[in-house]
């Protein structure tokens, strides 16, 4: 098996366990480097935004009981990613880049607003195939580390992150997005799907007004997902109970005859 390069990047935060748990599950194919921000940045999208005066800190960082290269810096996953491929990846870039794990689901229309699927989708802009891995988890976890199991998240990673590296991602292939849920196991069946248009997070303000503030909004599932695509990641995830596993590009035109828009 050929020695690959694989950035792993998230956007909980350099001391998430499910970073290392991403780490630990792809150093089989190669030299791994762990590149994350300092802190949590959770629903930054593809943020350009951080500290300019912050550069790269080295840290100790042992995966699998040895220590590899690894850094932190304040900012946003996306910007974090673009950073590390011009100061870190000079000669060559990453064969692979893997963002997450993420406490938490990410389907749906909502998906852009994830840092996880930011950082994946800020990377495939450069050319290098990547994969953003997220595992159900509860709403209080999505911004605090929590035990969990991430054997059955792992596994699944390892599984892909094998069929991207050995084989070219087909063309309009850029990212590939994984959501375990919270109930799988390594004997999971799995299921390609597509991003669903519904959104499956919403904010719900119990007596909105011109006052409300934006902390006023509680962050929960959708209810209104009756009629959700059946061969999306939402009815995957949510109704099937598999494990979603969505390509995404990032040209996101319509695919569309452009011949049949405004026509008279």
């Amino acid at each position: 098996m050929k020695n690959y390069k694989i950035l792993v990047t998230n956007d909980d935060g350099i001391g998430s366990p499910g970073l290392l748990a991403a780490a630990e599950a792809v150093q089989e194919f190669g030299e791994i480097i762990v590149i994350a921000p300092s802190t949590q940045q959770t629903a930054m999208g593809r943020s350009l935004q951080g500290n300019r005066n912050a550069a790269l800190q080295p840290i100790d960082y042992k995966v699998n009981g040895k220590i590899i290269e690894a850094y932190h810096c304040d900012c946003a996953p996306a910007i974090l990613v673009r950073h590390s491929l011009d100061v870190v990846f000079q000669d060559r870039k990453p064969d692979m880049i893997v963002s997450g794990i993420n406490y938490g689901e990410n389907i749906g229309a909502t998906i852009t607003s994830s840092g996880t699927v930011g950082a994946a989708m800020e990377g495939a802009t450069f050319g290098v195939p990547s994969i953003a891995v997220s595992k159900e988890t509860n709403f209080a976890d999505h911004k605090r580390y929590t035990e969990q199991n991430w054997n059955a998240t792992k596994y699944f990673l390892n599984i892909f992150a094998g069929k991207v590296l050995e084989n070219k991602l087909p063309d309009d292939v850029d990212v590939i997005k994984i959501d375990v849920p919270e109930s799988a196991d390594i004997s999971t069946p799995w299921k390609i799907t597509r991003q669903s248009k519904f959104a499956y997070y919403s904010t719900i303000i119990d007596t909105p007004s011109l006052k409300s503030k934006l902390g006023d909004g509680k962050i929960g599932i959708n209810e209104n997902l009756v009629n959700v695509e059946k061969d999306s990641d939402i009815y995957a995830f949510s109704i099937d109970k598999v494990v979603s596993v969505t390509p995404i590009s990032i040209d996101l035109t319509s695919r569309i005859d452009f011949d049949k828009i405004f026509v008279d």
